[in-house]
């Protein structure tokens, strides 16, 4: 369960600032005095590994992991989770690359970084990053056309900036912001700095444009700002140049079969012994089909895997343990269901697009389906049928959120289907839409998951007993998300929920249009994080009401405020069905190498708020060549 980290923080350890009088931001793992360690900042973050119940490793080895194709390089640095605020184990939130945090009524926060921390080039990282970042790049309209990220607004008020010294900066809020600080947390963070003393080389306020010239030919783009946004991309490491502040370091440039990342030597944490983590010097993503995957891990060709692979593989893994020296651990899944359908309300089909801001639709398809089949067949019986909603784990969890209309009652579904003039009936005996075509739902995959495509294949049938045909259409990622946004897409297929077990303090954007990849509404999910600069704005009641409920939720002070704004937008969500769950608290295979050490057998799962790996702490593991 995520605990409330109420009274938040100042200075930890042994770093000497001016006392300023407000909240401070307790830690779990203490900042040492680093005793001149190269490469290490003055005042390390610590790690007691045997008060974590986990065993002192040492340094060394290479780590095997596949990926499915080039873009997967990305995990790595949300496996690694290197953030200014982070999530821990217990899931608690405190400080990481941070010293420490003071925060005044969540409006004002200042931040104060570790004297001696350097980038993995060796250049200092200081203050001058943020202003960088903040003056030079989001607050240029030639970088951001949409101005400012909405994580740096109150309201229509932009944040005030301050460097305060070397080591201090501060943001203050025209109203309080409660999800700032659990916002740095996340595994896409709220971009707050980047790496200045490299990146001037690319921005036109430091170099001359002739240079920025020749440049931007080197890397075969357009002009100046192209340049900078290529050369800058740390979400997809693909710049082995680009200084980062992560526990590996990017060595490959794209386009490659294997991508090498290498420990950095300035990384900031250590180990109760003081020896610098991380303990494993080198990871090597091998890209390989989706397809094989399942059997390379089977046959040991990879120390540490979760990618690729889904409960139904269970069995070949157990299979295969003492034969390839593997252990294979079930994680739960942290996710609102495993697989959930997403009818899109911006679908550019009129007569689609009608059908699915129809509330009764949405609630026939979710109504229609066998959750207990699918449960059964796909999952052994050992999920949970449930709406997309938050878990058992999740201190907002109530059972009427789960049961929503996630019963199988095809008597519903017909009338329902009915009521919506669906009465007409084609070959097979399909229904027929308005316009004399056949009532047949295009559900598109990213073309990742072969538990997506067996849940669809049951799905067609549950379908069709209701008078409705489904076709399954598998694309890539890039091309799935891109249909998405342009509406050409009537139905997806992705996880629900990310992050399953919020408190009342995260964040609810998940559960309003916030953003463009939220597949139910990609449009008005882009208008908001544009700022109106793209996308559309909201023009159905329900979805303008839960942008309505996120304003309250950001203006409460008191946490019970809070917790009832979860709760209205919780209901809200689950009487509209915007997203169709069908089983949540799934087990999700992670299968290691038996010699790697520190890997938790028992564990959530899930994008947020664990970074997959990330709040498990992977530079903690290592490769007991003993064992």
């Amino acid at each position: 369960m995520i605990t409330r980290r109420d009274t938040l923080a100042g200075l930890l350890g042994a770093v000497a600032v001016p006392h300023i009088g407000r909240a401070e931001i307790p830690s779990s793992v203490s900042n040492v005095a680093s005793a001149a360690v190269p490469g290490l900042p003055d005042v390390p973050r610590m790690l007691d590994l045997p008060a974590m119940g986990r065993r002192t490793g040492r340094r060394g080895g290479t780590l095997r992991m596949l990926i499915s194709g080039q873009r997967d390089v990305r995990l790595i640095p949300i496996y690694s989770y290197a953030r200014l605020m982070a999530y821990g184990p217990e899931l608690k939130l405190e400080p990481d690359i941070l010293a420490g945090v003071e925060q005044e009524g969540e409006r004002q926060f200042t931040l104060h970084l570790r004297p001696g921390h350097r980038w993995s080039d060796g250049s200092p990282f200081t203050a001058e990053d943020f202003r960088y970042t903040f003056e030079d790049v989001i607050s240029n309209t030639d970088l951001y056309k949409s101005g400012l990220p909405p994580e740096l607004m109150a309201g229509d008020t932009p944040v005030d900036f301050a460097v305060i010294d070397d080591l201090t900066v501060r943001y203050t809020f025209a109203s309080p912001v409660p999800a700032f600080l659990s916002k740095l947390a996340a595994p896409l963070p709220t971009v707050l700095f980047m790496p200045s003393a490299y990146l001037k080389q690319f921005h036109t306020s430091y170099t001359d444009g002739a240079a920025l010239t020749r440049l931007a030919e080197e890397q075969k783009v357009d002009d100046w700002k192209r340049l900078h946004m290529k050369m800058s991309r740390s979400i997809r490491p693909e710049n082995p140049d680009l200084p980062t502040l992560e526990a590996w370091m990017p060595r490959t440039a794209p386009p490659a079969e294997q991508f090498v990342f290498d420990r950095n030597p300035y990384f900031h944490r250590v180990d109760q012994a003081g020896t610098q983590l991380p303990y494993v010097d080198r990871i090597t993503l091998n890209v390989a089909s989706s397809e094989i995957i399942l059997a390379k891990t089977a046959t040991g060709e990879s120390d540490l895997q979760m990618a690729g692979l889904d409960f139904i593989d269970y069995t070949l893994l157990r299979r295969a343990e003492k034969a390839h020296d593997l252990n294979v651990a079930l994680w739960r899944k942290s996710q609102g269901s495993a697989v959930a359908l997403y009818p899109n309300l911006n679908c550019a089909d009129t007569v689609w697009r009608n059908l699915f801001r129809d509330v009764r639709m949405r609630r026939a398809l979710s109504v229609a389906i066998d959750r207990e089949e699918i449960n059964k067949a796909l999952f052994f019986g050992l999920g949970t049928e449930s709406a997309d909603t938050v878990i058992p784990e999740s201190p907002l969890f109530r059972p009427e959120y789960a049961t929503a209309w996630a019963q199988h009652d095809p008597d519903l579904a017909n009338t329902l289907l009915d009521e919506l003039g669906l009465t007409d009936r084609g070959g097979g005996n399909i229904r027929l839409l308005p316009d004399g075509r056949q009532a047949g739902i295009v559900v598109e995959t990213a073309g990742e998951s072969t538990l997506e495509t067996d849940v669809l294949a049951l799905v067609r049938d549950h379908f069709r007993a209701v008078g409705l045909a489904l076709y399954i259409r598998s694309s890539q990622r890039d091309v799935f998300r891109s249909r998405a946004l342009a509406g050409l897409v009537q139905v997806s297929v992705w996880a629900g929920l990310d992050n399953g077990v919020p408190d009342a303090d995260t964040f609810p954007g998940e559960l309003a249009p916030t953003t463009g990849d939220q597949l139910q509404w990609p449009l008005w999910g882009s208008w908001y994080a544009a700022g109106g600069a793209a996308g559309e704005a909201p023009d159905l009641p329900v979805a303008q009401q839960m942008l309505d409920l996120l304003v309250k939720w950001q203006n409460s002070v008191d946490p019970e405020d809070r917790t009832t704004v979860w709760h209205e937008m919780l209901a809200l969500k689950a009487d509209q069905v915007f997203s169709i769950g069908t089983v949540n608290g799934a087990l999700q295979p992670v299968v290691r190498n038996a010699r790697l050490v520190n890997v938790p057998d028992k564990a959530l799962y899930g994008f947020e708020p664990t970074s997959f790996l990330g709040a498990y702490l992977p530079d903690t593991f290592f490769l007991d060549e003993g064992a």
